[in-house]
């Protein structure tokens, strides 16, 4: 029962930040399309992105995605 529990968590967080990385890249693409790449805003989503990729590819690595 506990496997289970956990398989569910790892899982509900993997759901967790591919939607969090979709998000970031569609507001991203917004701003950029309004000329808005200086911004401290779109910086800050830039390393939420790099921070999200980062923990994608350790998914990765373990054959999780």
């Amino acid at each position: 029962m506990m496997d289970e529990q956990r398989l569910k968590a790892f899982e509900d967080m993997l759901a967790a930040i591919l939607k969090q990385y979709d998000d970031t890249t569609e507001k991203m693409a917004k701003l950029k399309a309004e000329g808005k790449e200086k911004t401290v805003t779109y910086r800050q989503l830039f390393a939420n992105k790099l921070q999200l990729q980062a923990m994608l590819s350790y998914y990765r690595t373990y054959g999780l995605l």
